[in-house]
């Protein structure tokens, strides 16, 4: 069974992370096989999302119903087979999952074994004030700012630079500019351009580090879906770091699998 990290312990190995000249890679990993690879391959964060399971399926990224109920669920899977990576919950906390606590909600996923949470399935793509007012995006403003007063490690996925400045305000640990579902594979989103892109992620990153110089940014989604795409973001960003899931437990696993079945398709058997 995979240990539980504190938030100092998770913030001194992302520090080491940098210092040491790599990327902090956060990994969605829907399934223990995920997981496990991921693990083995130096994620420095296992992300645990209800949408991986459409992902899983062979579908584009997709809500699910009962999102948190469905992403507890996940957990004990994944805990049997990470030894030693912090593993995070993405926790809907927006009116769409009802009316419990932000303080509660934490409680729930850390108490099951959770090392930290992000704020996902999200509303924030929304722009539309009243919309956001009317869906609660408020409330993941909140649940951030709770888990700041509770020493959990925080993430929070922004999608405009008043958001990204308002997760800096309440504390977030560690930043992810969203630039829209990920492009590629069989079943991937039209994207921005890499430029595009990229240059939206560095406004969400140049606001939240003026209210927060030492927050750790790190980009996703978009044009961003493989390694390669990544070199961009690093040069034309100040991100840190990457979260992948479409890039890590769809794509990939379409890939293998198929140049896999290919390869055995190609061995002759006898006449």
């Amino acid at each position: 069974m995979g240990k539980k990290f504190t938030r100092w312990e998770i913030l001194k190995r992302l520090r080491k992370t940098i210092a040491d000249n790599k990327p902090i890679i956060a990994a969605g990993c829907s399934a223990g096989i995920i997981a496990k690879s991921a693990e083995m391959g130096g994620a420095d964060l296992i992300m645990v999302y209800s949408t991986g399971l459409s992902r899983l399926k062979g579908l584009p990224t997709t809500l699910i119903d009962n999102s948190n109920e469905v992403t507890l669920n996940m957990l004990p899977e994944i805990r049997k087979v990470v030894k030693d990576t912090p593993i995070i919950a993405g926790i809907e906390a927006s009116s769409t999952s009802g009316d419990q606590d932000p303080s509660e909600l934490i409680n729930q996923f850390i108490d099951a074994g959770f090392s930290g949470i992000i704020n996902f399935p999200t509303i924030g793509l929304i722009r539309d004030k009243q919309w956001r007012k009317k869906k609660g995006f408020q409330k993941e403003i909140e649940m951030i700012q709770r888990a700041c007063d509770r020493k959990v490690f925080s993430m929070a996925y922004v999608f405009w630079p008043m958001d990204a400045r308002s997760m800096a305000f309440a504390g977030v640990d560690c930043l992810v500019p969203h630039v829209g579902g990920t492009a590629g594979g069989t079943v991937g989103y039209d994207a921005l351009t890499h430029r595009e892109a990229a240059e939206r992620i560095q406004k969400m990153i140049g606001s939240a580090k003026k209210v927060n110089p030492k927050i750790f940014c790190l980009g996703h989604g978009g044009p961003f879906a493989t390694p390669d795409d990544t070199i961009y973001l690093y040069q034309h960003t100040d991100a840190a770091g990457f979260v992948g899931a479409s890039s890590i437990e769809r794509i990939p696993v379409e890939k293998a699998v198929k140049l896999t079945v290919l390869e055995f398709k190609n061995i002759p058997v006898k006449k």
